[in-house]
């Protein structure tokens, strides 16, 4: 990677604040402005290191001159990647950053370019980690850009959720509410399964006890496979909603958002949840999942036309979905080796 500023190393920053950028450099500056607020040089200090995933749009340079030009070169730098690997991939280069010798880091704050810290996020986040020693992770609330509260964290996918994200009835959402992979979170802080990489901070032992994250995974279900990996070596994982950051959902990324044609679902959505579930469950019960989903998706697309129902659905989504499942590709398997533990790796 290329730098437009100093490295890391004997800096006072506590906290590591990484941002992932492709192509959303004006997303990127306002996220910046409002990191600016936060006081990056006071006690609770913090550095910015913005991680250019191979733009090919000028998107480096006019962010290096956004930072030249409010005066934050003392706490914020970009680096430019060699190639576009997606989102672990690029928080990844940030995070290595931070695990380097002499950098004297204590957490690691992964955040959305298209996100707006709201004031005092960065001092609860990091207080929270202070005092909770088994919190390896924590999530920020979200607000949606209308200002309005998205009060979720999640669960993990399961065979379950699958086929109630696929049917979409009323009966089948209520009798499996307690597996629903977006559970909705009370004005208090508390446990979750998953926390939404649009704004989690990861404490930097966890990074050295479990390792990096999946970079077999280009965007989409990374997050989940880190929180699941993160929770099984014993660690805890949290959402706190006092600490407030605004996600304009999908300008990042376009898959979701509030488009006014639903785009066709991209491959890279297909493999990353093809990928978490053979990792964490195996064939067998891929299959089933993959299954579960397809009937149930397959009930709502005829209930859907025999109710006249609007069609929200991304293009193709059935045939895609199937395509793409471990029933069409049953001898695929995850490379188990991408995300290797850092710690053990490079001692």
């Amino acid at each position: 990677m290329t730098s437009s500023a100093s490295d890391l190393t004997g800096t006072r920053a506590r906290t590591l604040v990484a941002i992932v950028n492709y192509r959303t450099a004006d997303l990127v500056v306002a996220c910046l402005q409002s990191l600016a607020t936060e006081d990056p040089l006071g006690p609770s200090g913090f550095r910015v290191l913005v991680v250019d995933n191979a733009s090919g749009d000028g998107s480096a340079a006019r962010i290096r001159e956004a930072i030249r030009a409010h005066a934050w070169t003392a706490w914020a730098e970009v680096r430019e990647a060699p190639r576009n690997g997606g989102f672990s991939y690029g928080n990844n280069l940030a995070v290595r950053e931070a695990l380097r010798p002499g950098a004297a880091l204590e957490q690691v704050w992964l955040l959305n370019p298209d996100t707006v810290v709201q004031r005092g996020a960065v001092r609860r986040l990091t207080d929270f980690l202070e005092r909770h020693p088994r919190a390896g992770i924590v999530g920020s609330g979200i607000d949606n850009d209308d200002g309005a509260a998205w009060p979720y964290a999640f669960r993990f996918p399961s065979i379950a959720s699958e086929l109630e994200n696929g049917i979409r009835l009323g009966l089948v959402t209520r009798l499996l509410r307690s597996r629903l992979v977006a559970r909705r979170m009370g004005p208090e802080a508390d446990t979750a399964d998953w926390v939404s990489g649009a704004s989690m901070m990861v404490r930097r032992e966890v990074f050295e006890q479990v390792g990096l994250m999946d970079e077999g995974y280009f965007l989409y279900f990374e997050e989940t496979d880190f929180c699941r990996r993160v929770r099984q070596a014993g660690w805890e994982v949290w959402y706190e909603p006092q600490a407030r950051v605004m996600h304009i959902a999908g300008q990042s990324t376009g898959v979701t958002g509030r488009q006014t044609v639903t785009p066709r679902r991209p491959a890279y959505w297909f493999e990353s949840r093809r990928r978490y579930f053979v990792k964490h469950h195996g064939r067998l019960y891929t299959a089933l999942a993959d299954v579960a989903w397809i009937l149930g998706f397959s009930i709502w697309r005829v209930r859907r036309r025999l109710q006249r129902k609007e069609d929200t659905d991304p293009p193709r989504m059935l045939a895609d979905f199937i395509a793409h499942s471990v029933l069409c590709r049953p001898f695929w398997r995850p490379d188990t080796k991408a995300g290797a533990d850092w710690a053990r790796v490079h001692r």
